[in-house]
């Protein structure tokens, strides 16, 4: 897989979080891309996360966070899929709704839906970071793979 270096460019902040945070959602989907037959399950880690319980969770996370936390729409159900595929397409589809909803907000305003005070900026911080994150651990479950590694 390709070794992309992310973005690099002097836009707005809003601009600059939503890129980045493009770059580790589309480096996540690099790393899950063409996996030999199954590999999406397997468990090769003490705590038994997948490449296909990534997608699902960081679909879901984003949903949750901007979708329901900040901007107060009914909570989405937290959903097993029965393929990659239909992982990444709703994973997908996340970021379409998630990216709607950012840029019509301003990023100074607060969750409508959260214990502790917390706006838009801390947010995309989050998800950036936890984006980040798993796409790295995707990079460690896709080396013990097949030995394939990359942004």
């Amino acid at each position: 897989m390709a070794d992309l270096k992310p973005p690099r460019f002097a836009l707005g902040e809003r601009e600059t979080l939503l890129a980045l945070l493009q770059y580790q959602r589309d480096s996540l989907v690099r790393k899950v891309a063409q996996l030999p037959a199954d590999a999406e399950r397997l468990r090769l880690v003490p705590s038994e996360t997948t490449l296909l319980w990534l997608v699902e969770h960081l679909a879901w996370a984003e949903l949750l966070w901007v979708s329901h936390r900040f901007a107060g729409r009914p909570l989405p159900a937290s959903t097993p899929y029965d393929s990659l595929p239909a992982a990444l397409a709703a994973y997908q589809q996340a970021w379409t709704t998630v990216d709607e909803i950012i840029v019509a907000s301003d990023l100074d305003d607060l969750c409508l839906l959260t214990d502790e005070p917390v706006n838009l900026r801390w947010v995309l911080a989050h998800l950036l970071q936890e984006t980040a994150r798993h796409a790295g651990h995707a990079d460690i479950l896709r080396e013990l793979i097949d030995g394939r590694t990359g942004r």
